[in-house]
């Protein structure tokens, strides 16, 4: 439990509501996903002392749910990126799924192109019907080229049309070391690449926005069922993901290989209610790519800490002046959340109201009012904006005048 605690820092024009540290929830809580849409894609890398022994060329650990940088090797190096390459595809179905734009019962079509793909696939034939749930599936426990296309083509018309969709979404989320050709990374050429820094950012938007993906990635071995002009037939899908066997804690993400990218993987697991996310670039073989990615994840769990305030307690409304009301509702504009790795005591964390005495007219909903901020060991570690809930607009002389005229009428 959090010792209590109460600090007040004195603001010229502001009143500072001293609370105690307490209210805050139990470090390493439960994750909130609606909170990390408003978290930057930028990764501040948090300062320690480590040497993880990996023998992949390039790596990155983060923490989900912060987007805090544990550890990296090279993290901005450009490379081949193979079939991780798909979770910018998964990423864009799931963005269009939640947009309404198509939906897990979808029948998808698989045209003459998608089913020549070569390299891992699910032998889907040309013509073959498969709902969108299933083609999912196929994407992400057996990472099938062909249904990986099929998937692209039902979405943007065309994979070349879907490729432009890949690359426009990786400047959105900053990945600056990103270019796509292919949208299930069969290509060799030099002008598909991306880092594992990018790698990370796609993978925690996808995890973090849309963990039903999980329900996919978690699978071991499926059987889907082929129907073709040939008749009908199974076939089992199985995970190119063996850390999910090896690690009890793997809960994804993607596997990649080809002989110019080596051996890839965005791997991500939960412990404690802590989420990570590895990333192995360029690994000499498969067990080093399993075992790069196991030693990262153990070494981010022995030293991740975080300290979470949902900021569920409510807050008392600010006074206005010349206001249409006299008081407007104030609330916090989201959780707090911090990340340490060097084993620093968060119940010293201290939490600082930091509010007006009274504003002036008019009030716009959303806007900031003020802030909460949080310090550990006298130094401030983060804050979050505390905003108006309600609109209160400028009183005119109207609104003087019901006033007092109200007033007559109580009399």
């Amino acid at each position: 439990m959090f010792r209590k605690k109460s600090l007040c820092i004195s603001r010229a024009g502001s009143r500072c509501i001293s609370m105690p540290a307490a209210a805050a929830k139990k470090a390493c809580g439960k994750l909130w996903a609606v909170v990390m849409a408003l978290l930057l894609p930028f990764f501040h890398v948090m300062p320690v002392n480590a040497n993880v022994a990996v023998a992949s060329p390039s790596v990155i650990l983060i923490e989900s749910s912060t987007g805090e940088t544990i550890y990296e090797i090279n993290s901005t190096e450009r490379r081949s990126p193979a079939s991780i390459t798909k979770i910018m595809t998964l990423l864009l179905t799931f963005e269009a799924i939640d947009s309404g734009r198509i939906s897990l019962t979808d029948q998808v079509v698989t045209s003459e192109y998608a089913s020549s793909m070569g390299g891992s696939q699910v032998y889907l034939a040309q013509g073959e019907v498969q709902t969108l749930d299933t083609m999912i599936k196929c994407i992400a426990v057996s990472s099938g080229n062909d249904a990986s296309v099929a998937v692209a083509e039902h979405i943007a018309g065309s994979e070349e049309a879907f490729v432009a969709m890949m690359n426009e979404r990786a400047q959105e989320l900053g990945m600056v070391d990103t270019h796509f050709e292919d949208c299930c990374g069969l290509s060799d050429s030099d002008n598909h690449y991306t880092s594992a820094r990018d790698v990370a950012i796609m993978s925690r938007e996808l995890t973090v926005k849309h963990p039903d993906i999980f329900n996919y990635t978690k699978i071991w071995m499926e059987d889907i069922t082929h129907e073709t002009r040939q008749g009908t037939s199974n076939f089992t899908l199985n995970s190119t993901n063996k850390l999910l066997k090896q690690y009890q804690w793997t809960t994804g993400l993607k596997t990649g290989s080809t002989s110019k990218a080596k051996y890839c993987f965005s791997a991500t697991a939960s412990k404690d209610d802590i989420d990570l996310i590895a990333v192995v670039m360029g690994a000499p073989d498969y067990k080093a790519r399993f075992g790069d990615a196991q030693a990262l994840l153990t070494y981010g769990f022995s030293v991740c800490n975080i300290y979470i305030d949902e900021n569920q307690d409510a807050l008392a409304p600010l006074c206005v002046e010349g206001g249409t009301a006299e008081k407007a509702a104030i609330q916090y504009q989201g959780e707090f959340r911090y990340l340490d790795i060097a084993g620093n005591d968060l119940s010293a964390v201290e939490k600082v109201m930091e509010l007006p005495e009274t504003v002036q007219a008019p009030v716009v909903k959303g806007a900031e009012a003020g802030r909460a901020r949080y310090l550990l060991n006298g130094t401030e570690i983060g804050s979050v904006p505390v905003v108006y809930a309600e609109d209160v607009e400028k009183a005119l002389y109207v609104d003087y005048l019901k006033k007092v005229f109200g007033g007559f009428l109580l009399l």
